[in-house]
């Protein structure tokens, strides 16, 4: 029995004799007893029933006087309050993201000189030069070539502009990560992991502090600057995470309650991913069904205000200047044909197989990282990917803008202004109608986006790999959407080119007639965008939504649900983990996945510990133990708490007690209370029997006792323990054989037993 229950902090089914209430030596409760230490979980049921506990105080009391009334009124709306203060500041801080990523991305290649903190597109807006028809025509925006040679074109300029480009890469990069690493160590990554293992129940504590939303709100906005294969989507869930987290602690009742707290951090998430994706619904959706692992209904309409308030915080900045809460919102209505349900399906495929092919890839460099002397040097990883980035994607123009533009200019479906080389089409006809324009014949412009965006997507999926895991801030959301809008463009290019040319085959006749217009490129870029992201999220019905918020393509819901389904179907042949489950797990946090099935035949006898050849169970007795004995007990062992028995003979249950609560009232009683020496008798029971004169006094603790945990018998299937841990959040359960005690399961024991059904490292369950 080597680590009987290390990792918990409480009984999971604590139905506790009211919450923990006064220790029978003080007036007051004793502070400590009933928080949680680091790297621990939380008692769901016994946070719920401390939390009932106080709202039937509060109930009760209101009656008494206007004071108590007005106390109660505001109690029951502070959650309310907290949610407006989360989306006010995950709003703002959003959109101050959006603006300074956009600024400093453009500040790679230039800046304006006349208003030097406007970015290029903003700065060219006041410039009555720029037109439509030749939009790189801006007097007011310099690149640097042109500031320090006044030259613009030839050799030594795309040198010099090829030069600062890959400075203003490694200096962002550099900042970044040595911020993350000096200041803020959890601020790296996309946060969604973790977050995920702690509305689960899991405790890390300063992963939602306030340096590491300070030290992540700067470095995101560096790290997407720096121009690597990131996206600032997940980032922006971690940072709605922990402006919740800061506003709990100004409320006793979230404050002291970590079930509570969990309740305003899934529709703090639910925030975070309205401003990232402007997608309010979406978020909703997306923290009930990826994020949350305990969502009330109460949950999920204070996830909906929160949303709608960060959204439209977001909308009243206006980042992108667009009067839209994102960047890529499509204007086309082309309506789609049955048959292409074909294409879209295949880019179903594609999807799935990308999205299993990136989590092995990158969970194996990921481990590399872990185990090797590579993760010892996280400052030079990043300034080596980095390099190697900016270096490949400066000549490529695909590669060198940012990724949301990229994704928002292969959205876009060409018109008669555009002239982009992704529009660069043959006009071979007369028409007075712009707004609905034919196919037609694909130009040198369009073949030579072909390839470039052919050679974009070999670059995109290899240097994601190496890219997502590392010390800088680094969301999958967007990078995944790249990948998959690149191939649907592709594609769309593909069958519109085919349809235009073979307009007398079957499968055209029927809808697609020469000069009409019958496939919108755009659509099959969105379409892609969905089936990537869904292949390696493993996300369905929030994806969808998601997608069309963000767009604003109603009409394509059926081709984006086809996607999405198709995608997760393949990449769950292939691999059953999204990328989220596969980081938990490699990260060894005791997460227990609800969506899994556990069928195997075996019972709790085959997982309890101790085994029947191990030693004995350490238990603590009623009224037999001194506090010497006791204090050797919690100095020789490492478990986070003990069963309480009538005696070591009867081994009948009296209840389970908690080491942190054992460690904290025995100082504290002696400390405040006189006679208490290390012969004192400790009592569980309910009264203290008469005691000699010539005693030390004796110490009650049964205040501290759990007289309720929860027990299953040594008989009782696997698959039925593994679901009450599930739904139940329970941290540990005894096992008993006739009413007498056997032994203890806890989650890390059923964590390491699903491990070893799986063919699975059972040692891989441990926090590192």
């Amino acid at each position: 029995m080597k680590n009987q229950n290390r990792y918990t902090s409480y009984n999971g089914n604590s139905r506790m004799n009211g919450a923990p209430k006064m220790m029978y030596f003080l007036d007051e409760p004793v502070p400590g007893v009933g928080t949680y230490e680091d790297f621990n979980t939380i008692d769901w049921v016994r946070e719920k029933s401390r939390d009932r506990d106080r709202h039937r105080e509060i109930a009760s009391r209101s009656k008494e006087s206007a004071w108590a009334l007005l106390h109660s009124i505001s109690d029951a709306f502070s959650g309310w309050l907290i949610m407006v203060k989360v989306g006010l500041l995950a709003g703002a801080l959003a959109g101050v993201i959006d603006i300074s990523a956009h600024w400093m991305t453009d500040l790679k290649e230039g800046f304006c000189l006349t208003t030097f903190w406007f970015n290029k597109e903003h700065c060219c807006w006041s410039s009555n030069e720029t037109t439509f028809k030749d939009p790189n025509k801006c007097p007011s925006w310099k690149t640097w070539s042109e500031i320090i040679l006044n030259e613009s074109s030839g050799a030594f300029p795309y040198i010099l502009n090829y030069f600062i480009y890959v400075v203003w890469a490694l200096l962002f990069s550099f900042l970044a990560v040595m911020l993350v690493k000096s200041f803020a160590p959890y601020a790296c990554g996309s946060g969604i992991p973790e977050i995920k293992s702690i509305l689960s129940g899991f405790i890390i504590r300063g992963y939602l502090g306030k340096w590491t939303l300070l030290i992540k709100t700067m470095t995101l906005v560096l790290a997407v600057s720096s121009g690597l294969s990131l996206g600032k989507e997940g980032p922006l869930i971690h940072v709605a995470c922990c402006c919740g987290n800061f506003f709990c602690h100004l409320f006793t009742k979230y404050r002291r309650n970590e079930a509570k707290r969990r309740e305003v951090l899934s529709a703090a998430a639910a925030a975070g991913v309205s401003v990232a994706f402007g997608a309010p619904i979406g978020g909703v959706l997306f923290s009930l069904e990826e994020v949350s692992y305990y969502f009330p209904l109460k949950t999920l309409w204070r996830s909906f205000f929160a949303a709608l308030v960060a959204a439209f915080t977001l909308r009243s900045i206006n980042p992108f200047g667009n009067s839209r809460l994102v960047l890529f919102y499509v204007e086309f209505h082309t309506p789609w044909h049955l048959i292409e349900l074909i294409p879209f399906i295949l880019l179903g495929i594609f999807g799935g197989v990308w999205g299993a092919f990136f989590i092995r890839t990158n969970i194996a460099w990921c481990r590399r990282r872990k185990t090797t002397k590579l993760g010892k040097y996280p400052v030079v990883e990043v300034l080596v990917v980095t390099a190697i980035t900016a270096i490949l994607a400066f000549p490529n123009e695909y590669t060198r803008i940012s990724t949301s533009e990229l994704i928002s200019e292969l959205f876009n479906d060409c018109g008669l202004l555009d002239s982009s080389q992704l529009c660069d089409y043959v006009n071979v006809f007369n028409s007075t109608n712009v707004d609905i324009l034919p196919d037609r014949p694909a130009s040198t412009g369009v073949y030579t986006a072909m390839w470039q965006l052919s050679l974009a997507l070999i670059f995109k999926i290899i240097i994601t790999i190496f890219t997502f895991g590392m010390k800088v801030p680094s969301g999958l959301f967007i990078p995944s959407m790249a990948v998959g809008a690149i191939a649907g463009r592709l594609l769309g290019v593909g069958m519109e080119q085919l349809a235009y040319y073979n307009s007398d085959w079957s499968i055209f006749k029927s809808w697609c007639s020469h000069g009409a217009d019958c496939i919108t490129p755009g659509l099959y870029a969105m379409v892609g965008a969905a089936a990537c992201l869904g292949g390696v999220t493993r996300m369905t019905v929030s994806l969808v939504v998601i997608m069309f918020e963000l767009t604003g393509g109603l009409e394509y819901i059926v081709p984006l649900m086809a996607a999405a389904m198709t995608s997760k179907w393949v990449a769950d042949a292939i691999g059953r983990e999204g990328i989220y489950d596969a980081h938990i797990r490699l990260n060894g946090y005791p997460f227990l996945e609800a969506k899994e099935e556990f069928s195997h035949k075996t019972l709790a006898m085959d997982v309890m510990r101790p085994q029947k050849s191990g030693a004995p169970l350490t238990v603590l007795t009623q009224d037999s133990m001194t506090v010497e004995d006791v204090e050797t007990i919690i100095n020789e062992t490492t478990f986070s708490g003990f069963p309480v028995v009538v005696s070591r003979e009867s081994q009948r249950l009296l209840g389970f007690c908690l080491r942190r609560d054992l460690v904290i009232s025995i100082e504290n009683a002696r400390k405040k209370q006189d006679g208490i020496v290390s012969t004192s008798t400790i009592y569980f029971t309910e009264h203290i029997p008469p005691q000699p004169s010539s005693a030390p006094a004796a110490l009650k603790l049964r205040s501290i006792l759990d007289l309720s945990p929860f027990t299953v018998t040594d008989h009782t299937p696997m698959e039925i323990v593994v679901d009450i841990f599930r739904k139940l959040g329970l941290r540990q359960c005894l096992v008993t054989h006739n009413g007498r005690l056997l032994g203890i399961i806890t989650k890390k024991d059923v964590l390491k037993h699903i491990a070893q059904m799986a063919n699975q490292d059972p040692d891989s369950i441990l926090f590192n």
